[in-house]
């Protein structure tokens, strides 16, 4: 239901030489985020998307999914569903740590990082939780709406797999699928 598929990611090189346009930008996603959450700024969100500029389809084929309305074809109807998109609501662009950890653990799975791999190093090279923290002050988010912690804990995926950021190994040796 939570799924990290959004990121922003920018060089480190080009961050490290523009501080506060690196926060600035940020902001933007931050405040644009915030927006396209706001209930009553769906019908605009939802013209400005389908757009030709954008995703060039009828109006109709994108609202009711981005409301949270979607008929499953078997009889299950649901409205505002708890799985709609999400842009800001629980975190959504936070930068978790334990969602890092995650990606570098499904792509040891697959075989694209080594199983070795010093996954703390990696992730303190690149998660910038600081800049997302102070780009969130600066489009004003309450100190209260900020994440309490860097990781959001165990995860239970919906085939019943479990993701313990304490124990990834567990999690990799839990699953049937892995690199052929």
């Amino acid at each position: 239901m939570d799924h990290p598929e959004k990121a922003f990611a920018m060089r480190a090189d080009w961050v490290a030489a523009h501080p506060n346009a690196a926060r600035a930008l940020t902001a933007a996603i931050i405040e644009a985020q915030i927006w396209c959450d706001t209930p009553a700024n769906l019908a605009e969100m939802v013209a400005i998307l389908s757009s030709r500029d954008w995703m060039k389809v009828p109006v109709t084929d994108i609202e009711d999914r981005l409301a949270g309305n979607f008929t499953m074809g078997d009889g299950r109807v649901f409205t505002n569903a708890p799985f709609r998109m999400k842009f800001w609501a629980n975190h959504a662009s936070y930068p978790y740590r334990s969602h890092d950890l995650w990606f570098l653990t499904e792509n040891q799975r697959w075989g694209k990082l080594p199983a070795g791999l010093n996954t703390t190093k990696a992730i303190a090279q690149v998660n910038r939780e600081d800049i997302w923290r102070q780009a969130a002050a600066l489009a004003r988010v309450p100190a209260g709406a900020m994440p309490k912690s860097q990781s959001r804990g165990v995860e239970k995926f919906f085939d019943g797999k479990v993701f313990d950021p304490a124990k990834p190994a567990n999690y990799l040796a839990s699953l049937n699928l892995k690199k052929a």
